[in-house]
């Protein structure tokens, strides 16, 4: 997104975080920010497993 909002709001869809708690700060940026790592770290271990997977299908 242009203004940066999927920072936001990639982990809110991803956790179901509620807008109001967002608005709020009940959810604040450093815990946006450990989500974004862990999602970003979730997709590439998904990628490497599914590369071996290919690699050794018969």
């Amino acid at each position: 997104m242009p203004g940066g909002e999927d920072f936001i709001l990639r982990p809110a869809l991803a956790f179901q975080i509620d807008q109001r708690d967002l608005d709020s700060g009940a959810v604040d940026l450093c815990r946006i920010a450990l989500l974004n790592d862990y999602l970003d770290m979730r997709e590439d271990n998904d990628a490497r497993v599914d590369k071996w997977r290919a690699a050794n299908e018969h």
